[in-house]
């Protein structure tokens, strides 16, 4: 049996963006503090912590005064340099662990993992040369992506090809950086899953989101999705497989692609997801404060849905509705560029 962190116990979170200010809030809910490590001076997530931390993830006294103060270690993003979590595990537990932090940082590695499951992935290949790209177009078919093995998300690091002839242009805009082709997947509908482990191998699993896109990022996510009983029920066992070969302790979110053939995995992300902020309005106990549970070795929370919710993320200088039924959630930040999230507004109806 894991031991309980008791009320007044501090967790501490790597990152101070969003996910790590909603975090600190469903903590605060449950009596518990949380102290932000982040290199950026004002982040949204020092707005609400009980402390904060300024300082590189190169500065080990800063590392280490941090974990002095914390009784457990977390993260809200996954490219947190390797020599800070060498460090920091010696000092306090992290969770989710290492595995699962190496696996998600390099495309490779998370694809080659998720076959070694009998899990269906896009087709790809690792690209290093130029002639590794051109050699793998023609296998991999247009049209099709190159992507960064590490450091992208929301579109950045993946440039799309639609001919042959664009190979030298794709492979230099990356600037050398390894990479992964990734193959097309005609898809009927993306969805994710947000699933939860705790540290007494406990799954919790909330109901899948039909996700939409625009320009590579998040638009929405709508629950329920379009699926049958089999699909839901499949994309769920998935997940918890997924958590379970891991030895995953927190929430993580699973991207699908719903094909003729069945499931194809697109990614996993070790941490809260911005797929699962509907949670905020549709369930009692959020993917949030589910995440903040696990860490601390209490036990899960029920993740049933109470309603139907249309998730919609606030980009740039997007406007939301002032309406008194509609759930609006702001991240603090300072300043608003075009395509940062800046909030994100769920409406519920009644549960279908």
């Amino acid at each position: 049996m894991a031991e309980m962190l008791p009320p007044g116990s501090t967790i501490g979170i790597l990152g101070g963006g969003q996910l790590g200010r909603m975090l600190s809030v469903a903590a605060s809910r449950l009596g518990l503090k949380t102290h932000i490590f982040e290199p950026a001076a004002k982040p949204p997530a020092g707005q609400v912590a009980d402390m904060i931390t300024t300082a590189g993830y190169d500065d080990l006294k800063a590392l280490g005064r941090f974990a002095a103060s914390v009784d457990v270690i977390t993260y809200e993003f996954e490219n947190i340099p390797t020599a800070a979590l060498d460090h920091l595990e010696t000092l306090r537990p992290i969770h989710p662990n290492r595995k699962a932090l190496a696996t998600s940082q390099d495309r490779i590695v998370e694809k080659e993992f998720l076959q070694s499951l009998g899990l269906k992935v896009a087709p790809f290949a690792q690209i290093d040369t130029l002639n590794d790209l051109q050699s793998a177009l023609k296998t991999i078919n247009t049209p099709c992506i190159l992507k960064t093995r590490r450091f992208g998300y929301d579109g950045k690091g993946q440039i799309r090809i639609d001919t042959i002839t664009e190979a030298k242009t794709a492979f230099d805009a990356l600037n050398g950086a390894p990479a992964v082709l990734e193959g097309f997947v005609v898809f009927e509908r993306e969805i994710s899953v947000i699933a939860a482990r705790n540290q007494n191998a406990e799954v919790a699993c909330y109901d899948p989101g039909e996700n939409l896109h625009q320009s590579g990022i998040l638009h929405t996510t709508s629950v329920p999705a379009q699926l049958s009983m089999t699909q839901q029920t499949d994309a769920v066992i998935l997940a918890g497989r997924i958590l379970n070969a891991l030895d995953y302790i927190g929430v993580m979110g699973v991207e699908l692609f719903v094909t003729t053939s069945g499931l194809i995995v697109n990614e996993i992300a070790p941490r809260v997801h911005n797929s699962g902020h509907w949670t905020q309005n549709g369930c009692l106990i959020d993917q949030f404060e589910q995440h903040i549970r696990a860490v601390a070795g209490w036990p899960l929370g029920d993740g049933q849905r109470h309603s139907n919710v249309v998730m919609t993320n606030l980009i740039g200088d997007d406007t939301y509705s002032k309406d008194a039924n509609i759930g609006l959630h702001l991240y603090g930040k300072s300043a608003t560029r075009p395509g940062r999230k800046m909030g994100h507004v769920n409406v519920i109806s009644a549960k279908t």
